[in-house]
């Protein structure tokens, strides 16, 4: 895929080799094969681009996907910047700081940006802790000497996280654990960690490593109950959303201390270079409003976007919208003025 990456689209005349729709674009003109920058394998957003790569393959005539593994949200801004990635998925928090130069971005800025498409996830991070860690509340990390895993360097969700803890006074007394996120099952088995932040997608499904580490963990696994402390760091950090909810996902109990889920939030979007059409970017909108039942077969966290209107939800008004979005976003009446088109 790397002429793929480089172009930024692979245009061929004639069918991509879907089965198409008779409601799809003419299969008889240009199709278009896109390389979307989508994170580590076992990630929501890799669970979420094959979802979307299926739907194109079996609804579009013009469209196929193909999902690329990279090293995190935050770390796509620098792959795209960097020519090695034409699409992507990220997060509004990485996608905001690149845009103001802040957080990693203040010392080492991106002097590319791509353009918005739509959104496709909302990751609700939170705590769990491992038997035998001795710890019980988000309190305990206070007084520090705990080794904490706060998600894998370069993803969107360490960024917010990082910024969560640093906030909440927490992170230079405790061991921090670097790991990528396919080490961490093993981490947790040998007792390496003593807590975790993890999440799920749109309260339906953990992240595909999240799973493993429930499995590997011995039954061993537990909310942390959330003080009043980090309740307000996730209140005070731009770009994180206090939810609190039901524990969901899990194969064992992890209501040990607490029944209640206290995550700090955190919405993603798919983005496109300009040198992606515009009629290829209309279509996967298209796909995802018209065929989200078949994308939720293969990815079960999937958006409902029967209304189009969710799709809008991560569009942030500084930054251009892709035209084909920006397209499809007007033909279906969810378009604001405040709001820029390429």
């Amino acid at each position: 895929m790397k002429g793929a990456a480089t172009l930024g689209v692979i245009t061929t005349a004639g069918c991509t080799g879907g089965n198409g729709d008779d409601d799809g674009e003419d299969g008889g003109g240009e199709s278009y094969q896109v390389t979307i920058g989508a994170t580590s394998s076992n990630s929501s957003s890799q669970a979420a681009a094959q979802a979307l790569a299926r739907a194109a393959n079996e609804h579009s005539d013009t469209v196929s996907i193909s999902p690329q593994v990279t090293d995190g949200w935050t770390a796509n801004l620098y792959e795209y910047a960097s020519g090695n990635i034409p699409a992507m998925a990220v997060d509004n928090n990485s996608l905001s700081k690149a845009i103001n130069e802040e957080g990693p971005f203040a010392d080492d800025p991106v002097d590319t940006l791509p353009q918005q498409g739509f959104m496709f996830t909302s990751l609700q991070i939170h705590w769990v802790g491992l038997e035998g860690s001795g710890l019980e509340s988000t309190a305990d990390l206070e007084e520090g000497g705990y080794t904490i895993y706060p998600i894998q360097p370069g993803f969107g969700t360490r960024l917010l996280t990082e910024e969560v803890i640093k906030e909440a006074g927490i992170w230079e007394q405790n061991e921090i654990y670097n790991g990528d996120t396919g080490d961490v099952p093993g981490a947790v088995e040998e007792g390496r960690v003593d807590a975790l932040c993890v999440y799920g997608a749109n309260g339906v499904e953990l992240s595909g490593w999240v799973q493993e580490v429930d499995v590997r963990s011995n039954e061993g696994l537990y909310l942390l109950e959330v003080d009043d402390n980090f309740r307000q760091a996730i209140k005070d950090v731009p770009g994180a959303i206090l939810e609190e909810f039901e524990p969901y996902g899990y194969e064992q109990d992890v209501s040990k201390i607490t029944d209640t889920v206290v995550s700090w939030s955190l919405a993603a979007q798919w983005a496109f270079g300009p040198d992606i059409p515009a009629e290829a970017t209309k279509e996967i909108a298209r796909l995802a409003h018209e065929h989200h039942d078949t994308i939720r077969e293969s990815d079960p966290t999937t958006l409902d976007y029967s209304d189009p209107e969710v799709m809008t939800t991560t569009v942030i008004p500084e930054l251009e919208i892709h035209p084909g979005v920006a397209e499809f976003f007007q033909e279906n009446d969810i378009w604001s003025d405040d709001w820029t088109s390429a």
